[in-house]
């Protein structure tokens, strides 16, 4: 069932005004637009009819039509009231709020979200947005952490960062790691390629076809790299990499080997074989502390461009993908620069240690 419009019927006085304001050249178009559609109205045209010919909505002839009957020129005049904006959280709700979030958890949850805070405190949901953008409060985030018990910690964290930040003359700086366990996985169903609208896909389940270990040393100064794929990572194949370091670098520079404190790199035959060769010196970063080794931020450049995504039938062609990445590294190398000093490092452990004292 069609629906009818109300009849519009208007007074000799207010069709004289409706008149003056639909032709008024400086009247506002908003009014103007309103007096011609009331006008139009009281000819008996139907409200699709007025949208069209002023070119505008029907819900709009129909909302103004409505007006001009409940309140006559002033309903078309002046814009309906609107509520005002809500009063502002006081100082003590704001403190409430951050203090709920710093301190307390919800009931069945390990973290707040936006949606159980507002229903906790009766705050609107951009209210708590607000507050937790002001102190910059991300519940919703977690990182982890660890802190080195090496005793000698800031001795190396020193000794590691100066390197990176003035290194020696005549020397090479070179960030050493094994990435061990690499698998080459091959997808049990062939990838679907990207198109339009629709990112690549693979199937979550896939076959093992083996493994290998990336022996890397990372030149900090130009960004180029000596690797090597071993299956194993003994400290026989860890000598067999220096050996490849010693005839790849020239010889007349001396070479400092950052590296972690695997017992291989530690062993009495690499000991023996450093004495051999004076120019290696080998300078450990403290444990549980991997992200002061650069080498390791390289070997998370290879992992999302080339390995994690790809599908290998084989170990040979996972050390071959490897290679070639290695190649095309080396020959557009990209160094990665240490900006942190080691009293900012030693300040933010502070920080940290601080924070982990006051907690109960």
């Amino acid at each position: 069932m069609s629906r009818t419009a109300p009849t519009v019927t208007i007074s000799d006085d207010d069709r004289r005004q409706l008149t003056t304001w639909a032709n008024g050249a400086s009247t506002a178009y908003r009014l103007v637009q309103r007096a011609h559609i009331v006008l139009m109205a009281a000819t008996g045209a139907r409200d699709i009819d007025i949208a069209r010919q002023l070119r505008t909505s029907r819900p709009t002839v129909h909302l103004w039509r409505k007006r001009y009957l409940a309140f006559g020129l002033k309903g078309i005049e002046k814009d309906q009231t609107r509520p005002g904006r809500k009063v502002a959280l006081t100082a003590a709700q704001i403190k409430s709020v951050v203090d709920r979030t710093l301190h307390t958890k919800p009931p069945n949850a390990t973290h707040w979200s936006i949606r159980t805070m507002s229903g906790a405190t009766g705050h609107s949901r951009m209210a708590i947005q607000r507050i937790w953008s002001a102190h910059n409060l991300k519940p919703h985030l977690v990182e982890t952490f660890k802190l080195s018990r090496d005793k000698r910690f800031v001795e190396k964290l020193k000794d590691v960062v100066g390197l990176y930040m003035n290194p020696p003359e005549n020397a090479l700086v070179l960030s050493f790691d094994e990435k061990s366990q690499i698998q080459a996985l091959d997808r049990s169903q062939p990838i679907l390629p990207l198109r339009p609208g629709i990112p690549e896909r693979q199937t979550h389940d896939y076959k093992r076809h083996g493994t290998t270990t990336l022996f890397t040393a990372l030149n900090i100064l130009d960004g180029t790299v000596i690797a090597k794929c071993s299956s194993r990572h003994r400290h026989q194949e860890f000598i067999k990499f220096l050996n490849q370091i010693d005839r790849e670098t020239p010889a007349d520079l001396g070479i400092h080997l950052i590296a972690d404190n695997y017992a291989t790199h530690k062993h009495e035959q690499v000991k023996n074989w450093l004495k051999r060769h004076k120019r290696f010196q080998i300078h450990f970063i403290p444990t549980s502390s991997s992200w002061l080794n650069l080498v390791e931020r390289w070997f998370r450049e290879i992992t999302t461009k080339r390995i994690r995504r790809g599908s290998f039938q084989s170990v040979e062609q996972l050390i071959q993908a490897i290679e070639e990445y290695v190649a095309h590294n080396n020959a557009n190398p990209k160094p990665f620069v240490w900006t942190a000093t080691a009293d900012k490092i030693l300040a933010k452990i502070a920080k940290c240690k601080e924070a982990l004292g006051t907690l109960h």
